[in-house]
């Protein structure tokens, strides 16, 4: 990692994710040999925790805190992240390995360790927070291993449910406050586990009237936030799954994140906007802590 983006290196499979994905999207991945492909899949498979004992399998961000101290030995950091087997899951799968060597029922059984009683999901064993961003992580890690039988589906939905807003959008949790982010993550939770009818007639139709009344130059997050390129994947995506994109006639949002566009590649937050917004992009990220 660049020495200013050191604090994020244990986050390296998320970020290394995106960039793959991000290649795949540009159709672009044959750019990597398939010798390349497959030292990048061995490193992952290197982050692989197996621990059925302790609840903790996944995979690491990162090797960066494995020390002579814990060395041989699960500790914290060392443990899998639910958001960090999500991104090494998919970086596999977009890499084009088979997952053969996943180890699948650890993973399971430790994410059911993860769902607490009111059916959010916190993002590790310890040291991790519990909302929105790891029920969506729980419910894609189910969908890709095919295997739904880490969670408790009823209560992730009414969880989900709960954490609908008096003004449509979708919270973090219950009674906070509605975040285009969090509404992305709640939104795919529902559709990847086939429960998007669970939504009410109006809840769906508020939802998707929140959403729409997003769009300014570009999308922003929350009302009377500035646009942010950032949500034109979190208040589009969710859109998209809601059948609801095409009601948007405007070239404003394309226009927006072409103008955030940095000479060197990449795009920003905003126009002009490039190196500090790395960072703070990777810190905003809703599957993340």
């Amino acid at each position: 990692m660049p020495s200013f983006l050191a604090n994020m290196d244990t986050n390296r499979t998320v970020l290394a994710y995106f960039c793959i994905a991000g290649l795949d999207i540009l159709d672009d991945l044959d750019k990597i040999s398939e010798e390349r492909k497959q030292q990048m899949i061995d490193w992952v498979y290197q982050l692989q925790v197996c621990n059925a004992e302790e609840l903790v399998s996944g995979f690491q961000g990162s090797t960066t805190l494995n020390t002579m101290d814990n060395n041989n030995q699960n500790s914290t950091y060392k443990w899998g992240h639910i958001a960090t087997t999500y991104s090494s899951l998919l970086s596999l799968l977009i890499l084009g390995d088979n997952l053969d060597r996943v180890d699948r029922k650890g993973i399971v059984q430790s994410l059911r360790s993860l769902q607490l009683e009111d059916g959010s999901f916190k993002g590790a064993k310890e040291g991790a927070e519990n909302d929105m961003r790891f029920v969506f992580c729980a419910a894609a890690v189910s969908y890709i291993l095919n295997d739904w039988s880490g969670i408790d589906v009823e209560k992730m939905v009414d969880f989900v449910l709960k954490s609908i807003s008096y003004d449509g959008g979708i919270g973090q949790g219950p009674d906070l406050e509605s975040h285009c982010g969090s509404t992305f993550c709640a939104v795919a939770a529902l559709a990847l586990s086939n429960n998007l009818e669970k939504l009410s007639k109006d809840q769906f139709h508020n939802l998707r009237r929140w959403l729409l009344y997003r769009l300014d130059t570009g999308f922003n997050g929350r009302p009377n936030k500035p646009s942010d390129t950032c949500y034109s994947f979190w208040t589009g995506g969710a859109l998209k799954i809601l059948n609801a994109y095409q009601f948007i006639e405007s070239d404003d949002n394309p226009q927006f994140v072409l103008m955030t566009q940095d000479r060197y590649g990449g795009f920003s937050k905003w126009v002009g906007v490039f190196l500090m917004s790395i960072q703070y992009q990777i810190q905003c990220i809703p599957i993340l802590d």
